[in-house]
């Protein structure tokens, strides 16, 4: 029987009629396993089978090729399992029993090994992503590029997300202020142009002239006419006509900076993610509030609490000046520690309210400005 079993899962397997196999009845000598699931996968464009070892804290997963998956079965077969059920797109077969019923699944579950999530951003194709190195000629992200990638995919995502609910026609310039190499920059157009169909010009705004060079020949030989990197600070460049203006990673006031020339612009949309925040850290270790020494006393501490004070002024300053606020972490610091956003969408009409907690937040941490008041001029 046990021939005949292994012999119908080769055929199937082969067939390109396996499903899924299953084990059951349980008695060997690992007490913390509990199952054994097989399903049909592809690693490297080779079909193999994949063994999901299901146990009580954890599953283990192993690949085998067909050759190596019938020598386990048999042995699982003989030494732990009792019974073991095959599903096929033609039939079951049950065993020791061996009877064949029809099928109980008729849809075959993907055989993608990885199991991808939905990709905003597609790779096959892009030539600036290969360009720019996060992909190889045939569009497979390279290994070391992975964390970058994760997180172009999930800004894109992000901005897709909040720029569909702007009309078409208010998009029309958007600036991303300290572009650097440009790899959400190019992302962000590809995106518009190609997937959402917005024909907006898309500038790059960097200091180094050399990025500025390398970021224009990758949008001309990507045939991205709208698309351009010009070199300037944020401080200095006119931001005027800006219906949409980023700064990721910004240092600093310079993440003010560009805030402050967004709000200047009434631009619908400003999205930042802040680096590093020493103005307001500088400000709260001066004022030596006594009440939180238990707290800013340790230089971790200081440093974190300084973060959420500096952005979260931001916050409030930007409702000041009409706009619905919102504040969240965009990709996990597994991939990036720069991993806090700030998006702010044009809403209405200044908010004289909310100067009295700008005022209270900044005497509760012995704050005498934050620079974003200054570049405002509030």
């Amino acid at each position: 029987m046990a021939k005949e079993f292994l012999t119908t899962i080769r055929q199937a397997f082969e067939g390109g009629t396996f499903i899924r196999l299953t084990f059951g009845g349980y008695a060997g000598a690992d007490a913390t396993l509990k199952k054994i699931t097989v399903r049909p996968v592809i690693v490297k464009r080779e079909e193999k089978l994949s063994f999901t070892y299901t146990h009580k804290t954890n599953d283990i997963v192993k690949n085998y090729n067909i050759d190596e998956s019938v020598t386990h079965i048999d042995r699982y077969l003989k030494e732990g399992f009792k019974t073991a059920t095959l599903f096929t797109s033609e039939f079951d077969l049950a065993y020791p029993a061996m009877n064949r019923t029809s099928p109980s699944i008729s849809d075959a579950p993907s055989k993608d090994h990885d199991r991808a999530k939905h990709r905003h951003v597609e790779t096959a194709g892009k030539k600036y992503l290969h360009d720019l190195k996060i992909t190889d000629a045939k569009g497979d992200v390279y290994k070391n590029a992975q964390d970058k990638f994760r997180q172009i995919d999930k800004y894109v995502e992000i901005l897709a997300g909040l720029v569909k609910d702007i009309p078409a026609a208010q998009i029309k310039n958007i600036l991303d202020m300290g572009a650097g190499k440009g790899y959400l920059t190019f992302a962000l157009y590809d995106y518009l142009k190609n997937t959402a169909g917005i024909n907006a010009a898309v500038t790059g705004v960097e200091y180094r002239a050399d990025l500025v060079s390398l970021c224009n020949r990758i949008a001309k030989d990507s045939k991205f006419a709208g698309l351009s990197f010009v070199q300037g600070t944020i401080d200095n460049y006119d931001a005027s006509d800006a219906n949409i203006l980023i700064a990721l990673h910004a240092c600093d006031t310079a993440t003010d900076d560009a805030i402050a020339k967004g709000i200047a612009a009434k631009a619908e949309l400003i999205v930042v993610a802040p680096c590093c925040h020493k103005q307001i850290r500088r400000e709260m270790e001066k004022a030596h509030n006594e009440n939180l020494d238990f707290l800013l006393r340790y230089g971790t501490f200081m440093e974190r609490q300084a973060e959420m004070v500096t952005d979260g002024l931001r916050a409030l300053i930007l409702e000041y000046f009409g706009y619905d606020v919102k504040v969240f972490e965009f990709i996990s610091d597994a991939h990036t520690p720069k991993n806090v956003m700030i998006v702010a969408k044009k809403a209405s009409g200044k908010r004289e309210a909310v100067l009295a907690k700008i005022a209270a937040v900044k005497k509760s941490f012995g704050i005498t400005v934050h620079y974003l008041e200054r570049a405002t001029g509030l």
